[in-house]
């Protein structure tokens, strides 16, 4: 019998949730995600630190100083990380653009621009970049502009149906629901501990999943966020996973039967209302979602501390 790992990628994409590149080879997942966290936490490993410090080497003479040289240097830092992984993976990295921005259409834009001219300008085509926005309403505007200019976005913290109808009808290239994050909130309030056919992470990527391919969406679905490996194989056959190097382990060290749970042509004979979706019924149905609502916050909260951390550190380099 196959590892559970290999009957996985029979039914699902399979993405390494990391920035460490030696878990990536050793998995072989066909694209990356990073976000901050993951960027700082590598960035500060001995093993990487050449990246870091060939980035504030090569952006010492760019005439910028202070905050602008911190930003710029910031910039080339995720995309050379990014550029190592595209060495590894086949298909697509998703880089992520500052948290900060996560309500500022404008500033979203520029970022991803920003970040997309310097692929490109290292012989990257734009296909294999996923530009990472958080799943608010003016990011998802954002994302809908991006489309239109054939820069493919990965909408990331997302929460709930409205987030994902709103991404679906923009356009947008993938979302990450965060199942582990959802199933955090829900045993803190609950203070009970749910079985993965009954995780609430869980149940949300499905009703996602089944509603996109109900109406036939092109978005794509990628679970993220996931605690355990339950949460992964009852989504076996979600578009993609994106998955921790520890979580992939286990996966790889177990050779039980694995069922495919999601399926597209189920999902068509569903019992599913439509939702039309304005600005005014996406901000009332996060307002009525307590969960999506903190949780969308608190995750902006924390990549936006943690580009400090990086900024800091890259000052000290500087």
């Amino acid at each position: 019998m196959a590892s559970q790992l290999e009957q996985l990628k029979q039914f699902t994409k399979v993405v390494a949730d990391t920035g460490d590149f030696e878990s990536m080879r050793a998995y072989q997942p066909l694209d990356a995600t990073t976000n901050p966290s993951l960027i700082l936490q590598a960035a500060t490993k001995p093993e990487y630190a050449h990246i870091l410090d060939k980035a504030v080497a090569d952006r010492k003479g760019s005439g910028l100083t202070g905050a602008k040289q911190v930003d710029d240097v910031m910039d080339h830092i995720l995309v050379a990380f990014g550029m190592e992984i595209l060495k590894i993976v086949p298909g697509r990295v998703s880089t992520e653009t500052d948290a900060r921005l996560s309500f500022d259409v404008d500033g979203t834009l520029a970022k991803a621009h920003q970040l997309i001219s310097l692929y490109e300008n290292k012989g990257i085509s734009r296909d294999r970049i996923l530009i990472k926005i958080a799943s608010t309403w003016e990011g998802i505007k954002a994302a809908e502009v991006l489309a239109k200019e054939g820069i493919r976005c990965n909408l990331t913290l997302l929460f709930s149906l409205a987030q994902a109808i709103a991404c679906a009808e923009a356009n947008v290239q993938l979302i990450s629901p965060f199942v582990g994050r959802i199933l955090d909130w829900f045993k803190a309030s609950t203070k009970k501990d749910y079985a993965p056919t009954e995780d609430p992470g869980v149940i949300s990527v499905t009703q996602i999943f089944n509603y996109y391919k109900k109406f036939d969406y092109a978005t794509e679905v990628m679970g993220a966020s996931f605690r355990n490996k339950g949460e992964i194989t009852e989504l076996a056959g979600c578009d993609l996973l994106t998955i921790s190097p520890a979580l992939l382990g286990e996966l790889a060290a177990s050779n039980d039967p694995l069922e495919k749970k999601l399926d597209a042509s189920k999902a068509k004979a569903e019992d599913i209302q439509k939702i039309n979706l304005d600005e005014k019924t996406f901000r009332f149905m996060m307002n009525e979602d307590a969960m999506a609502t903190e949780k969308t916050a608190q995750g902006i909260r924390s990549f936006a501390a943690d580009i400090v951390k990086l900024e800091q550190f890259i000052a000290t380099k500087l």
